[in-house]
């Protein structure tokens, strides 16, 4: 189910001095990773992902992602450290149209003289804070029992 993004998570990903990693899975399930600073919220609120290499390995397991409905990932790492994790699925893959002139001609201006194979819409479904303070505090409250002995004795 799509949620949506909170405020400081679109300006985390929208930032381009942000780290972007988008994770996928093929049809055996094995992961690949790359760093995708394309990646951004769009108008729609949605994700949006440029794919200049039509024939790139992510390319191939977002298609099996939208036909199979196979989950991806995107982790982000902010200058501040702030590190976070977007889970969610493929909704659209746009090859023409309104969305895809706009930032094909951006491509072409941030870039110079390249192709956009298409734009990946992802709908985020989970968004999870992976900064250590934030899973720590989340699993001493989900373990309050999983604690070293010797942490015990010093309180």
């Amino acid at each position: 189910m799509s949620i949506t993004l909170p405020q400081d998570v679109i300006d985390l990903l929208n930032d381009r001095d942000t780290i972007k990693v988008l994770a996928t899975v093929n049809d055996k399930g094995e992961p690949h990773a790359v760093f995708k600073q394309s990646l951004h919220v769009g108008e729609d609120g949605l994700i949006h992902s440029l794919e200049l290499i039509e024939t790139s390995r992510t390319a191939k397991n977002l298609v099996g992602s939208i036909w199979f409905e196979r989950k991806l990932s995107i982790l982000l790492r902010g200058a501040d450290n702030r590190a976070v994790q977007i889970k969610g699925r493929v909704h659209q893959y746009h090859v023409s149209g309104a969305l895809f002139q706009h930032h094909y001609l951006a491509a072409r201006e941030r870039l110079g003289d390249v192709d956009l194979a298409g734009v990946w819409v992802i709908e985020p479904e989970e968004v999870v804070e992976q900064g250590f303070q934030s899973r720590r505090s989340a699993e001493e409250a989900q373990h309050p029992t999983f604690i070293h002995l010797d942490r015990i004795a010093a309180h």
